[in-house]
């Protein structure tokens, strides 16, 4: 498998070990080593996307027995019946300052000398970052109460940080110009969907993006041993499941293809839970082959910054040439196509059966 990868994963084999403890100034405090998780690797993800083009051996990083085994068979019924479609969708990253006010009045004021400023927020985001745009400002009334919603681009980085440090600059500037002082205020109010899974699926943090691929009868068969039919049923208990249970999203297991690929490519794993939200569509059509859909409007991702330049998260960030500037858009495609391959192959097990004893034989 080495020999296929055609790139140095010497930290990831143990052959080297990291020692430039300095270098992680910013990512940790109190440091007292590294916790070492497993990583294994699904064999090529073959992609045909906006920004993804190719084929891809993607790196996990998990504890959990059968999962890079599912992975790789999802991907194998993907890859023999063609190509995955990915295209980005939007993207967006927020903060969502909030104000109080004493009455309605007051805060009527103030909405009306805040929207007058639009692009004087604007020019604070570009004297603030090299990479953040302000794209749009968004007004929601409760009562007294006022919460804004900042709307950025950040370019190569997932942005979390960027966008606060943004946020925080527009927000004093706005209180020390403003005609009416909010009697509280915070940098967050909790409506941003950060680092939590949310009903906002029309919407997008991070970036939106669709798969899609028509699995062949053939290919169902042989490979995931299952009928289109008894598959698609599957889909539709599930999915019922999901409304039933108040689950936000209709997905089986993205947490787990992205927590893994996160770990192992040096993301903020915490992400994970806004980006598995998910809305999965799995048709029989006109020829019996099966068509199946992915879109997940919170895929937070990065290619610069945050983990990403650790040295076993960087090589694994190179395996899918997703290091570095101008390959956040890929590695977040790449992301949702694994996640479909991951919801075909657990649809398919739990349809035929096979979900425990593969875990009987994978897992412990």
């Amino acid at each position: 498998m080495r020999k296929q990868l055609n790139t140095n994963v010497d930290y990831l084999s143990g052959e080297k070990t990291f020692n430039n403890n300095e270098s992680l100034k910013g990512n940790i405090e109190n440091y007292i080593g590294m916790s070492q998780i497993p990583t294994g690797i699904i064999e090529p993800l073959v992609i045909n996307g906006s920004s993804a083009q190719g084929s891809f051996y993607v790196p996990l990083a998990t504890t959990e027995g059968s999962l890079v085994a599912s992975y790789n068979r999802g991907t194998k019924a993907c890859r023999e019946s063609g190509a995955i479609t990915t295209i980005t969708l939007q993207e967006g990253v927020q903060r969502t300052p909030t104000f109080k006010f004493k009455n309605l009045i007051d805060l009527g004021k103030f909405v009306a000398w805040v929207l007058e400023h639009k692009e004087t927020f604007s020019l604070l985001t570009r004297e603030t970052s090299n990479y953040a745009i302000l794209n749009d400002v968004g007004i929601n009334i409760e009562g007294n109460v006022l919460i804004i919603r900042f709307e950025y681009t950040s370019g190569d980085a997932s942005g979390q940080n960027m966008v606060t440090i943004c946020t925080d600059k527009i927000c004093k500037f706005i209180l020390s110009n403003c005609p009416i002082k909010p009697i509280f205020w915070t940098i967050e109010g909790n409506t941003s969907g950060d680092k939590k899974a949310t009903s906002l699926t029309t919407r997008v943090r991070g970036r939106k993006i669709t798969a899609e691929i028509t699995l062949k009868r053939g290919i169902i068969e042989s490979v995931l041993k299952i009928t289109p039919e008894l598959l698609q049923q599957q889909w539709k208990i599930s999915t019922s499941g999901c409304i039933k249970g108040g689950t936000i999203g209709t997905a089986m297991q993205t947490t787990n293809a992205l927590t893994a690929l996160f770990i192992a490519c040096g993301q903020d794993v915490a992400c994970s839970s806004e980006a598995s939200t998910a809305i999965t569509r799995i048709e029989i059509d006109e020829n019996g082959d099966l068509y199946c859909a992915i879109t997940m409007p919170n895929i937070i991702i990065g290619t610069v910054g945050g983990g990403t330049s650790f040295p076993t998260q960087k090589e694994c960030l190179e395996l899918i040439d997703c290091y570095g500037a101008g390959k956040s858009s890929k590695l977040a495609e790449i992301a949702v196509a694994l996640c479909l391959t991951g919801e075909i192959s657990i649809l398919a097990a739990m349809g035929s059966g096979q979900f425990t004893a593969a875990h009987q034989k994978f897992g412990r």
